[in-house]
């Protein structure tokens, strides 16, 4: 019982009376300690993914020193275990001097990935460089790097055959090509077709021999394990011993000032405002989530046996003649006591109950299911001897 003040009462030893008491330091920690550790562990996901992301790499697209997914970190560590010189600059001056120092040294190919940041004098420094060209995507000055060749349209870049005899896609086989498609120069080698037009060609501009892709998504981190990605793109890269790599410069916020995070972007106002709720949050916890005192033993005015409840049910059903009901208690006391004896699930069929009975005590399947399943007794004689067969099966299956 509670009192009318909200607080359990407590027995006062030597009196036999109640007094309402108030919540100890003990009960409070006991009741509030779920929801601080819930609070915790909320705390600490969201420190642990603040500091995840600012440590991940946000990553230049076919970047040789870019772990993120479309970086190519990947790539050119596996061309530097196949003795491949990987120089990654971010000029044209500088890429036009690796060229040109590598020239004794069995040449070098030049990996065009990003024009965008160039000129077009640029552009024509790039394409008089002594090197071999890979040009990557639809480029600004891409008849400037890959004369004879114009752009397609765009298809979309999926797993594709080679379809063609050129030996470096020949040995990769499939490769993840697409993007945009090129009109293929005289004495090109067009490969990796769609709609009739190749996504990467071929061909030899003067001394040096130029290949341009659609797509360089193959050659990125997260498409380079699939298909014949690997293959095609060290074949391409690694075909001289050295391979100058241009990328786009990095901008001021990249190279000095590091980059904002989604709280930056937050006003400053918004953390006042959650630092108040979260104070209004905790006092409705404690005052709604209060605890009213420990649980009491109070002494029953009557106590009731079980056997007595038991003989009570049984009276009214005998009063009423309740046959039905009473044989079904027994009956679902039997299933549910006897099924997990048997072995059987609690959703088996009456059928599998009674075979199961059946094969562990011998008795007659008519005997059984009758028992089990048949209909209500006409009488309480019947209905006696119903309970007593049931006891019997019961016992049988315990024994046996």
């Amino acid at each position: 019982m509670s009192s009318p003040t909200g607080l359990a009462p407590v027995n006062v030893p030597g009196t036999g009376e109640s007094r309402p008491t108030s919540p100890t330091a003990g009960s409070l920690w006991r009741g509030g300690r779920g929801a601080l550790l819930a609070a915790l562990l909320v705390v600490l996901v969201a420190v642990g993914g603040v500091l995840l992301s600012g440590g991940q790499d946000p990553g230049r697209p076919l970047d040789p020193e870019s772990t993120a997914l479309t970086g190519s970190r990947g790539l050119a560590q596996l061309l530097r275990a196949n003795g491949v010189r990987v120089v990654r600059v971010t000029s044209v001056t500088e890429a036009v001097t690796a060229a040109e120092g590598a020239q004794g040294a069995g040449g070098s190919t030049l990996l065009i990935g990003d024009t965008s940041f160039l000129d077009e004098e640029e552009a024509e420094r790039l394409a008089a460089a002594p090197a071999d060209r890979l040009v990557v995507g639809d480029q600004p000055y891409l008849t400037l790097l890959a004369p004879g060749v114009n752009p397609g349209p765009a298809v979309r870049t999926r797993s594709r055959e080679p379809g063609c005899s050129l030996p470096a896609a020949v040995k990769a086989g499939s490769a993840y090509l697409g993007g945009t498609t090129f009109t293929t120069p005289f004495g090109g080698i067009g490969c990796y077709p769609a709609n009739g037009s190749p996504t990467l060609l071929g061909y030899a501009d003067g001394d040096h021999k130029v290949t341009v892709v659609g797509d360089g998504q193959f050659m990125s981190n997260l498409r380079l394990a699939e298909d014949g990605n690997a293959a095609l793109a060290t074949n391409l890269a690694g075909a001289r011993p050295t391979l100058v790599w241009l990328v786009a410069p990095e901008t001021p916020s990249e190279s000095g000032a590091a980059p904002q995070s989604v709280y930056d972007l937050i006003p400053p106002a918004v953390g006042w405002a959650v630092v108040q709720l979260g104070v209004v949050v905790v006092l409705l916890a404690l005052w709604q989530g209060r605890r009213l005192g420990p649980v009491v033993t109070e002494r029953l005015p009557v106590v009731v046996r079980a056997a007595e409840t038991v003989e009570g049910r049984a009276r009214l059903y005998r009063a009423r003649r309740a046959r039905d009901r009473a044989v079904s208690a027994l009956r679902t006391g039997f299933v549910d006591r006897v099924i997990p004896r048997l072995g059987l699930p609690a959703t088996a069929t009456p059928d599998a109950v009674v075979g199961a009975i059946v094969e562990r005590t011998g008795q007659p399947a008519a005997y059984v299911g009758s028992a089990l399943y048949g209909q209500a007794p006409a009488d309480e004689a019947g209905l006696i001897a119903v309970a007593a067969y049931l006891d019997m099966l019961e016992r049988q299956v315990r024994e046996s």
